[in-house]
């Protein structure tokens, strides 16, 4: 499963590709998400940058994107406390 809501806050598995041309929000990829970002992942550094952008992306702050696991691996779990917007690549997995 790529999301699920536990009430107001959205699990989303993240498999993450660190040092892309461009930060994007990719296709499912099995039950997770591909997510690029332009940051080298050196000392958790491509994901800090990988919240930053998922916060603008959802709109919430980057304190309201919690690292479930996987801070210095490319497989992670994140939980967003009540996003304000959804990704077109979420939205429409909503409606299935």
């Amino acid at each position: 499963m790529v999301f699920y809501w536990d009430g107001e806050t959205l699990v989303l598995n993240i498999l993450g590709k660190p040092s892309a041309k461009q930060d994007a929000i990719g296709k499912p990829y099995g039950h997770q998400l591909k997510v690029s970002v332009t940051a080298a992942p050196r000392a958790g550094r491509a994901t800090d940058h990988m919240v930053r952008f998922l916060a603008a992306e959802f709109g919430v702050a980057a304190s309201d994107i919690e690292v479930v696991f996987g801070r210095m691996n490319v497989n992670k779990q994140l939980r967003i406390k009540s996003p304000k917007r959804l990704p077109a690549v979420i939205a429409q997995r909503e409606g299935v």
